[in-house]
């Protein structure tokens, strides 16, 4: 039987800068709150390894699909 790979699409907000790192649901969306600053990327990469953290996924399993230089991202998870 060959594996299926199941993507889920969610919508998240993202605090760069943050004394704190956390994932949070508030109002029906995460709140990704990361250490690292919105310059060069590191703010979006740290924001996926955050969320594959939460959801306990490979960081390689996670991606923003949209809102790359916005705080409200649209992020895709891939489960095999």
């Amino acid at each position: 039987m060959p594996s299926r790979n199941i993507i889920k699409k969610i919508s998240i907000k993202a605090k760069p800068g943050a004394k704190v790192a956390s994932v949070i649901e508030k109002d029906g969306k995460l709140v990704v709150a990361v250490k690292e600053r919105a310059t060069d990327g590191k703010a979006n990469r740290a924001i996926e390894k955050a969320v594959a953290k939460y959801f306990g996924v490979a960081p390689s399993r996670v991606r923003i699909i949209a809102g790359h230089n916005a705080r409200e991202k649209i992020v895709e998870i891939g489960y095999t």
